[in-house]
């Protein structure tokens, strides 16, 4: 009888682990300023604020970040699944 392991368990299990959010935080929230500068940054120096504006800014990392995650966690749990017996 050939039973599958779903690769969910090893995937929650990532997420639980530290350097899946310090990998995601270094490349997710560095690449989500660089957007904000290049996106945003010249309403920014013009000081053409408003509440979208704030949003975008604040928004554009945090995108970025969930991307990076996402990937960390998926990599991670990868890993974990290859290397359990």
């Amino acid at each position: 009888m050939s039973t599958t392991t779903s690769p969910r368990p090893s995937y929650w299990q990532a997420c639980r682990q530290p350097a899946v959010w310090v990998r995601a935080a270094k490349l997710g929230l560095v690449v989500g300023l660089i957007q904000v500068s290049l996106n945003q940054g010249d309403h920014w120096i013009r000081q053409e604020i408003d509440a979208t504006l704030i949003a975008k800014t604040i928004l554009s990392p945090l995108l970025s970040f969930g991307i990076a995650f996402a990937s960390a966690a998926a990599t991670h749990a990868e890993h974990l699944t290859r290397s359990s017996p």
